[in-house]
């Protein structure tokens, strides 16, 4: 995204003084923009909150939209059972911080009662769909914000600002809507929602360098840190109840951080020693790989898995 810049004769010496959004401030304004549209085209819209780092600066511009009232979204999380707990943590921290309201499908809940059943693999990533779908229809949630950013992953590129899901919370690219001059449709028929994506135009160098600017906390397994970890398909795990490491799989302590977060069964650390922000933004701007690319082996089950899952319901 391109800031306009608007240049003026303003010195006495007759030279020009721009003035221009900075691009930090150009996206933090379209955002801004976005919340406000659809707190006025919705009735029930709800903000997806993981306690990772999108989500975080996601909450944070929902925040500074309404300011200083409150935001006028709830916020709902999909429990896997197997998140990290620091990121659990600093989830319900900052629901009481803010006095916010928090919904909770839990895929835990679905397996007891037998709607869903363990993968061979341990990662419940893929089991989020069914409870996110499900909360939706039974909250009646017309407008579902998420932190998704269209350099993270090719099926996310595809998507609009505002993206329309059928009466099944199922995602079909050809309805797509043109989105032209920053004019969002928010138009959709009785039991259909649509997803929301305040972030799209964003870069995972965005996020760090506006988190670093407004100085916004974060879960400390962002930066580097002594992890018991173990590698499996390339990528360094965390052990834990869900099933690794399993024989021939060697646990070893290392300092990493993590560039995401998601199910612990598939999201990699990386090696790192990034104990800052300013490191951490050194750091991923070298880096030639996408966060997700680089650390979630749940988009590598198969060239499409991420299109698959999000034309199911998932975001």
């Amino acid at each position: 995204m391109t800031a306009t810049v608007a240049t003026v004769k303003g010195g006495e010496d007759g030279t020009d003084s721009p003035y221009a959004l900075s691009h930090l401030d150009a996206l933090e304004s379209e955002a801004v923009h976005i919340f406000r549209e659809v707190a006025g085209e919705f009735e029930r819209p709800v903000i997806l909150f993981s306690g990772g780092k999108d989500s975080i600066v996601m909450l944070h511009l929902a925040l500074k939209a309404f300011a200083p009232a409150a935001i006028p979204f709830s916020l709902l999380h999909v429990d896997t059972g197997h998140n990290f707990p620091e990121v659990i943590e600093y989830r319900d921290r900052t629901v009481e911080k803010h006095n916010l309201r928090l919904h909770v499908a839990s895929v835990q809940d679905y397996i007891d009662r037998g709607v869903l059943r363990e993968r061979p693999d341990g990662t419940r990533n893929p089991l989020q769909t069914v409870p996110l779908t499900e909360k939706i229809q039974s909250e009646k949630f017309d407008a579902v914000f998420g932190g998704g950013r269209r350099d993270e992953e090719k099926a996310r590129a595809k998507e609009r600002v505002f993206s329309l899901r059928d009466e099944f919370s199922q995602w079909d690219p050809r309805r797509q809507r043109p989105e032209l001059w920053n004019l969002y449709n928010g138009r959709h028929a009785p039991g259909e929602h649509v997803r929301v994506f305040p972030l799209s135009n964003w870069t995972e160098l965005d996020v760090w360098q506006y988190i670093a600017r407004e100085g916004i906390e974060l879960p400390e397994i962002y930066f580097a840190h002594e992890r018991d970890v173990f590698k499996r398909g390339g990528m360094w795990l965390t052990a834990g109840e869900w099933g690794g490491p399993k024989d021939g799989e060697t646990v070893e302590k290392r300092l990493v951080r993590y560039r995401t977060v998601g199910d612990m069964s598939c999201t990699g650390a990386v090696d790192s020693d990034a104990v800052s922000l300013e490191q951490v933004i050194t750091e991923i701007a070298a880096s030639r790989l996408t966060e997700r690319g680089a650390t979630r082996a749940d988009d590598k089950l198969s060239e499409a898995a991420m299109e698959d899952r999000k034309r199911e319901g998932y975001f």
